[in-house]
């Protein structure tokens, strides 16, 4: 049974999700289809990128991922550098199906992919207007049948960039922006933890949000090292900072996201101290 996961901006409300499930269903005779997320912002292909990237390592290799977030091709005879053609990622056993909007290129280690290919096959006069039934589909069915990337379509050595805020490293200081909120208002910012650990090189620490009366002086283990209520910073499975409220969530005192007053593209601040000093935090702020 294949596996095929699920990453669309389509939403539960209306009946695209359903339509597409029964699509693939009627097609493959014996498919597992799983839904990462279909709530990604519209057009949103970074949080497309953090949901994916979170999961991959969590699928077995042959695992087939569709990614339906922005995922209109662009085909223009007269100004080829601007098409955005549905293309097919083979990459560490996995295959990803998408369109060339950026997404591919934020795909943990993309850059090693065994082979990208472009859907050519448009014979359909309504391809383009329905492209998940006309294209995307039946390239996910051609897969489950194990037909070759080289049936499907030419190679495409090169692939379009989406370029995401990326945190700034000075000395003693990392300055990185929250890049998600999730369900219990914890926010989930786009600093690592190998990261931290090469710039802090163990040495004190403050984490300093936009509020200047809010900071952390220290990384907890799990979520009950504070009080209930309590702020704390964390490095969550994936690797990445994130500040929560200890049982934080709406109707028990609130997330992160409203206590502390933070949001996608907020700026979070990490200043080491290495002889155990530090600037006040009011200068700290007056910096650019």
């Amino acid at each position: 049974m294949r596996i095929i996961t699920l990453t669309t901006d389509l939403g539960l409300r209306d009946h695209y999700v359903a339509a597409l499930k029964g699509q693939l269903m009627s097609k493959i005779d014996a498919c597992q289809l799983i839904d990462i997320s279909h709530d990604v912002q519209p057009f949103n292909v970074a949080e497309a990128a953090y949901y994916i990237n979170n999961v991959i390592e969590d699928f077995p290799e042959g695992t087939i991922h569709y990614i339906g977030v922005d995922s209109l091709p662009y085909i223009s005879i007269g100004a080829a550098e601007d098409n955005l053609y549905p293309l097919v990622m083979e990459l560490n056993g996995h295959f990803f199906v998408g369109c060339d909007n950026g997404i591919f290129s934020l795909i943990n280690d993309y850059e090693n992919a065994t082979k990208i290919i472009r859907l050519d096959d448009f014979s359909a006069k309504s391809s383009l207007r329905f492209p998940t039934r006309n294209i995307y589909v039946p390239a996910i069915v051609d897969l489950c049948q194990g037909k070759n990337l080289s049936e499907m379509g030419e190679d495409m050595p090169n692939i379009r960039k989406a370029f995401t805020t990326q945190p700034t490293i000075l000395k003693d200081l990392i300055k990185g922006t929250v890049i998600h909120e999730d369900k219990y208002g914890n926010v989930i910012v786009n600093i690592t933890e190998k990261l931290f650990n090469e710039v802090g090189t163990g040495n004190p620490f403050t984490i300093y949000f936009k509020n200047s009366k809010y900071f952390i002086e220290n990384i907890s283990s799990n979520y009950y090292d504070v009080p209930m209520g309590e702020k704390l910073a964390i490095f969550n499975d994936n690797g990445f900072l994130e500040i929560a409220i200890n049982k934080g969530v709406q109707g028990n005192g609130g997330g992160a996201a409203s206590l502390l007053g933070l949001h996608v593209k907020d700026v979070i601040r990490i200043e080491f101290h290495p002889k155990g000093s530090k600037d006040r935090i009011d200068d700290l702020f007056t910096q650019d």
